[in-house]
């Protein structure tokens, strides 16, 4: 089985993002409930929609910041279930 990564991702509405993966499957992704219910100074600033929509792809990860001050991990993202990284 081959490792699933990132491939795309389109920025939809809210705090919300469309991700795709390398089997060609997407998420339908909501980032606000996780960022509201984790505050940190790290991740606050992202809840302003212009960061928000400042996510890059590295390495087939989905990450916010030069120094990935917000990422997921694979399983989470691939799920659409981001209570998995509690």
């Amino acid at each position: 089985m081959e490792n699933i990564i990132v491939t795309h991702a389109e920025y939809t509405d809210g705090l919300s993002l469309r991700v795709w993966f390398n089997d060609k499957t997407s998420q339908l992704i909501d980032f606000g409930t996780f960022i509201e219910n984790h505050p940190h100074p790290q991740y606050n600033k992202y809840k302003k929609i212009s960061l928000f929509k400042q996510f890059s792809i590295r390495c087939g990860n989905l990450i916010w910041g030069k120094h990935a001050d917000l990422s997921f991990p694979i399983e989470a993202l691939y799920a659409g279930d981001l209570e998995l990284c509690e």
